[in-house]
């Protein structure tokens, strides 16, 4: 591994060797012998531009030793990671350390010439619990190592080993169990005072399994101590559990040979924020909705925070106006004068360890606006398609348009055309609706990007038509959409006194009606100048949606009640708040089962023959006491509640229910209370006898639960 210092360009390189002369003056290091074993780990420094080599030292034990990863805090200090089959250095009242462990962070003194601290972390063992394959230190000296014990796991019963068993987890792991062969990623805090945080990660392999595995290269932290990590996961099928992904993502499942013994393994990535490194800036601009840092006054620019981990922001936007401070990590300012202007962006939390983070950016205002306008004009004879393009833009003062300064797109298309103020003549090829557009293409002014856009109705006759609903509820918004071919003025009569000559209007009938809509097109162009075309509406009313509850006064754990008294209704949906929903055909009484405590806004939508809605609404109280329960027994293949085994019980925000076979294998998987078992498993019938469960749930207060038991299956 090769590192720059950030103190002073000095290169320091580090890794193993087995040789007892590597080359380099050791005096005043820490071990400038060998000690023994396969191999030592060693750092050497060349100067910063590689023509000397100033220190070399070794680092190692009469074990094997080797140096997987060199890393340098802020101050220049450099920080070694690795593994020993030794009794690895630890420093004398080091706040951090398992004994014994065969996986070390050490930092040391620039020189080389003695540790600032040295722990060791993992099961105390004979050999190493991982193999390490990323390395950080962050903004607060905090130390990142992730890593593999899988291969180590596969030689246990050679050497007695138990790979990624026995390492520290923390409270919050997202795994805090392992069957050895997992991932485990660490953060011990600055001068390794105490463990921020222990996980691992991955499946949960069955005895004879490795369902995912690492090699070389395939990990990295990011300088905010974001783990990106490629694994080899899923491999042979045999896992008791699946790899575990997050809801959303683009492949939550394995996609090669539904991870059959032959080709299974599937590449799986993981980004996981540890969120130990501090308050963090990133100052981004965005002009008319694209980022960008030039725009013409008056320039309302929009500056965010990119990283968004603090709790208070200091904008300073350097045009002599006065600080911002804000909690959220966007704000908006207009630039009013021309201008270059640095913006300086204090991301504030008094709780981290560095408090602050500041960046920068510039925005430069100008007032150098080319002012685009163009028309298009039909050529006769009135047969014809063939319209002429007149640029009538205006250009700012001493900066006169060039022949590339804009580019025509006629819409139909046809290449686009560089042009500068002459007028282009366009043929198009049949009849239609099309967009032209003149774009600017000139970057030397300062609204570029821009464009001006001219819809176009091309044909030889003018043909008025159009398109809207048949009918609507009162009060009705009608929206016309124009499909006139040719055109250029429009009057449109809605049969209810009411009239407008835009293109694509929208109406407001207040009253129910049956209503005739008129509407004229004129396009002096053509050759029969004018048509019109009609269509009949209806405007239909709506029923009325009423309802009323019998949860004014709950009882703990009871359905909720609910009395339909809507009127003019055929059909119903009622919204219950919680999330679920369920649709009636009638205005009978129906019944709902609340999970949590809280006021739901409970609502009816009541719907007519029409398709016309009306909404009624009340706040509805429940109380839910928590109760969890799994039957001792079931009868699959039978009618009734005791075909198929579930978890009872109220108040579950999420669970995970599991049954296994006496062989151990999981037979059924859940995290839904409402789905059960019903005794079969890969569509077979499993046999009478007695099935293992686990289970664990979280209520909807946030407490947590685990069961574990026995179901006996009776046919």
């Amino acid at each position: 591994m090769l590192k720059l210092n950030p103190a002073n360009g000095n290169i320091y390189v580090a890794g193993a060797t087995a040789s007892t002369d590597f080359p380099g003056n050791k005096t005043g290091t820490i071990q400038p012998a060998y000690q023994g074993g396969i191999c030592d780990g060693f750092v050497t420094i060349l100067s910063n531009d590689g023509s000397t080599q100033q220190k070399t030292s070794f680092f190692g034990t009469p074990g094997s030793d080797a140096l997987y990863g060199i890393e340098f805090d802020k101050k220049g200090f450099p920080y070694i990671m690795g593994t020993t089959s030794g009794d690895w250095y630890v420093s004398p009242g080091i706040g951090f350390v398992n004994p014994g462990a065969k996986q070390f962070v050490s930092k040391l003194l620039p020189d080389l010439s003695a540790y600032v601290y040295s722990t060791t972390y993992g099961k105390a063992a004979p050999l190493p619990n991982i193999s390490p394959v990323a390395f950080l230190v962050d903004r607060c000296e905090n130390v990142y190592v992730s890593g593999w014990g899988g291969w180590i796991f596969a030689k246990a019963d050679l050497y007695g080993l138990a790979g990624t068993i026995g390492m520290p987890v923390t409270p919050d792991a997202i795994k805090s169990s392992t069957d050895g062969r997992d991932f485990y990623f660490i953060v011990i805090k600055k001068n390794a005072s105490s463990l921020l945080y222990g996980t691992f990660y991955g499946q949960t392999d069955g005895p004879e399994s490795i369902s995912e595995h690492v090699d070389g290269g395939t990990s990295r932290y990011d300088q905010f101590g974001v783990i990106y990590q490629a694994i080899c996961a899923n491999c042979g099928g045999r896992s008791i559990t699946p790899f575990p992904t997050t809801p959303g993502v683009w492949a939550p499942r394995n996609g090669t040979a539904n991870g059959s013994d032959v080709g299974g393994c599937n590449l799986a990535a993981v980004k996981i924020a540890f969120n130990f490194a501090g308050v963090t800036a990133g100052l981004k601009s965005t002009i008319r909705s694209r980022y960008d840092s030039s725009g013409c006054i008056p320039l309302d620019v929009t500056f965010d925070d990119t990283i968004r981990n603090a709790k208070q922001y200091v904008w300073h936007f350097g045009d002599g106006s006065s600080d911002t401070m804000t909690t959220g990590f966007e704000v908006t300012h207009t630039y009013t004068a021309v201008g270059t202007y640095q913006v300086r962006l204090i991301a504030i939390d008094s709780n981290t360890c560095n408090v602050s983070d500041t960046v920068y950016t510039t925005i430069r205002a100008r007032n150098d606006r080319a002012d685009l306008a163009f028309k298009a004009v039909k050529l006769p004879p009135c047969e014809s398609l063939t319209y002429r393009f007149d640029n009538n833009s205006a250009a700012p003062a001493g900066k006169p348009y060039t022949d590339s300064s804009f580019i025509w797109d006629f819409g139909d298309g046809s290449p686009q055309q560089k042009a500068g103020l002459s007028s282009v003549v366009h043929p198009y090829a049949s009849a239609g609706t099309y967009i032209a557009k003149l774009l600017m293409a000139d970057t030397s002014y300062c609204n570029y990007p821009d464009e001006l856009d001219l819809t176009l109705r091309i044909a030889p006759l003018v043909k008025a038509q159009f398109v809207t609903p048949p009918s609507g509820c009162a009060p009705y918004t009608a929206v016309f959409d124009n499909t006139t071919l040719a055109g250029q003025q429009f009057f449109w009569d809605f049969g209810d006194g009411s009239t407008s000559t835009d293109v694509n209007p929208t109406h407001l009938y207040s009253n129910i009606g049956n209503y005739t809509v008129k509407l004229v097109a004129v396009d002096s162009a053509t050759c029969n100048i004018i048509d019109s075309s009609s269509q009949a509406i209806s405007v239909n009313a709506k029923p009325h949606a009423a309802f009323t509850a019998s949860a004014l006064r709950p009882e703990p754990n009871r359905p909720t009640i609910f009395y339909n008294s809507s009127t003019g209704a055929t059909h119903f949906k009622w919204i219950f708040g919680d999330g679920d929903t369920a649709l009636k055909a009638s205005a009978d009484t129906i019944l709902h089962q609340y999970q949590r405590t809280g006021t739901f806004q409970a609502c009816l939508v009541a719907y007519n023959q029409f398709e016309c809605t009306d909404t009624a609404c009340m706040p509805v109280e429940a109380i839910i006491n928590p109760l969890l329960d799994v039957p001792n027994a079931f009868t699959p293949g039978r009618f009734g509640q005791n075909a198929i085994v579930k978890v009872e019980g109220f108040g579950i925000a999420s669970m995970i229910f599991r049954i296994y076979n006496r062989f151990g294998q999981m037979v059924f998987e859940s995290n839904n209370p409402s789905e059960g078992w019903d005794g079969n498993f890969k569509g077979n019938p499993q046999p009478m006898g007695v099935y293992a469960y686990t289970l664990e749930a979280t209520y909807f207060d946030g407490k947590k639960t685990t069961r574990k038991g026995d179901i006996t299956l009776i046919r």
